[in-house]
């Protein structure tokens, strides 16, 4: 069996075990999900290309395995494209929730795995994003395309404030000072009604537009968040290849020796929360557009500590991990509404068994695999 045709046992597998929650339709389409999913992952990760080797299978199979690597790229790609006309607006709209918090994660993901901070405050830069546009939108009529740089740069500001304080904390202390910035953010929001409607939050929110075009439809909105994704995987990507990335990450490891070889840790830090705040600000945007209304009760610390999950359960600094980690942590939670009754211990006794039997995650990058196994 090649390569190729192993992508797609596991959401076959997968397809099997959710036919008695979601029906045989229900089930297909999520198998064929998975496989795109599966199968970009595999494209797109290190060292996954088509090497050309002898087969004695079918022709069938000969065939398939001589197709360009470009050619699967565009395959899945087209696939995911192809979801929202084959999915009912509930999937389509658990699909654009999980595409947000795969964004979130990868934000996430530059501060916690690359520069090694924990932090536990991060829905406040997401919170600042959402009001933003909620306020530019309802009060002075900007647009969804020009709200989304002016929330992003807004939240980077914000996560310099943040960042200057905490240059000099790492660990305990610094969970601690962002759990704290997080919880001030949600109380100004709360307790502000002149700006931010205090409790009842702020209602009217203008869907997305272009040209005059409305881009507010789910199936649009899901292409907007599946671009979105592309986009910050990509320049993530290339940041960790780069010079920053790797000293992001010599930082992580030992800031001492960092320092030391002429590494400007105060600069990556600043760096590294500014990023990351840009991010969730933006995604905050998409956010505010698809509901609506946004209001203090959709950025909790248990909304902090979910997308920190998603990062360390899919694998800190990999960002196809990342990616199957909020998958896994938005779509699961969906598929055992039917036992929601135990739905919560599932899920607390997976949780569990990955960090005693699988610690580097998911799909762990190869530096951070290697470090856990020395």
């Amino acid at each position: 069996m090649t390569r190729y045709l192993k992508i797609f046992i596991w959401p076959l597998w997968i397809g099997v075990l959710c036919w008695p929650f979601m029906g045989l339709k229900g089930a297909g389409i999520t198998a064929i999900a998975l496989a795109a999913v599966f199968l970009v992952f595999k494209l797109l990760s290190k060292d996954q290309g088509i090497k050309s080797k002898p087969v004695d299978l079918s022709s069938v199979t000969a065939v398939l395995n001589k197709l360009p690597q470009k050619a699967w790229l565009a395959l899945g790609l087209a696939a995911l494209a192809a979801l929202p006309f084959l999915l009912n607006k509930y999937y389509l709209d658990v699909l654009i929730t999980a595409g947000i918090y795969i964004v979130l994660a990868l934000g996430l993901n530059i501060i916690v795995g690359l520069a090694g901070l924990l932090v536990l405050g991060y829905i406040a830069f997401y919170a600042v994003g959402a009001y933003a546009y909620a306020i530019l939108g309802t009060q002075y009529h900007l647009s969804f395309f020009v709200a989304l740089p002016l929330a992003a740069l807004l939240a980077l500001l914000f996560g310099f404030v943040l960042g200057l304080p905490t240059l000099r904390l790492r660990g305990d202390y610094l969970a601690i000072v962002t759990l704290g910035f997080g919880e001030i953010v949600r109380i100004v929001l709360n307790n502000w009604d002149g700006l931010t409607g205090g409790p009842n939050g702020i209602m009217g929110i203008p869907k997305p537009a272009l040209f005059g075009l409305s881009l507010g439809r789910q199936p649009h909105l899901y292409l907007l968040v599946l671009i979105m994704i592309g986009l910050v995987s990509f320049l993530i990507g290339r940041l960790n290849d780069s010079r920053l990335g790797r000293a992001l990450v010599a930082m992580r490891e030992d800031e001492t020796a960092a320092r030391a070889c002429g590494v400007d840790t105060t600069r990556l830090k600043m760096l590294a929360f500014g990023l990351s705040a840009a991010v969730a600000g933006m995604m905050g945007v998409v956010f505010a557009a698809k509901m609506n209304f946004v209001s203090p009760e959709s950025f909790t610390f248990w909304e902090s500590v979910m997308i920190l999950c998603m990062v360390v359960l899919g694998g800190m600094a990999s960002i196809p991990g990342v990616i199957l980690g909020a998958l896994v942590l938005v779509v699961i939670p969906e598929w055992l509404r039917p036992v929601q009754n135990y739905r919560m211990l599932i899920f607390g006794a997976s949780m569990a068994a990955m960090m005693v039997f699988r610690p580097q995650g998911l799909i762990p990058s190869k530096r951070r695999k290697m470090e856990l196994e020395d």
